[in-house]
């Protein structure tokens, strides 16, 4: 009979104290362990990696590579930058004139080559 009382305890315990999988919701509802952030330009949660325009990190500290995706507002006034640095979620760019630059503080996006764009910051490259 202690054994039971031992296992049907234990089992309760596990369950209560149990994460469920999914439950680990961002302040938006965005499923953090399933790699969903929130995008300002989109209203909704996007998966970072499965985005169109991706930027890799030019100078890697490390051994690992990071990356860096981007989101453009429909019409194209604003950019949605997902830096790994930026904890706080992403950084909004605006665009400057009419031109194809977008700026934010020491943040800079730029097209490059045919259909690319750079990041700089301090106007140094550090994603293409």
């Amino acid at each position: 009979m202690k054994k039971v009382i031992f296992l049907c305890t234990v089992f309760f315990t596990t369950c209560i104290f149990a994460q469920k999988v999914g439950s680990d919701k961002d302040a938006h509802g965005c499923i953090v362990s399933a790699g969903y952030t929130y995008s300002q330009i989109k209203n909704d949660c996007v998966r970072v990696f499965e985005q169109k325009i991706k930027l890799n990190e030019v100078k890697p500290k490390g051994t690992s590579t990071s990356m860096t995706a981007i989101i453009f507002s429909k019409d194209m006034k604003k950019a949605e930058v997902f830096l790994p640095e930026q904890n706080s979620g992403s950084l909004i760019l605006a665009r400057i004139g009419k031109g194809k630059i977008w700026k934010n503080g020491k943040y800079i996006l730029v097209p490059y080559k045919k259909a690319g764009y750079q990041l700089k910051k301090d106007n140094i490259v550090i994603y293409h």
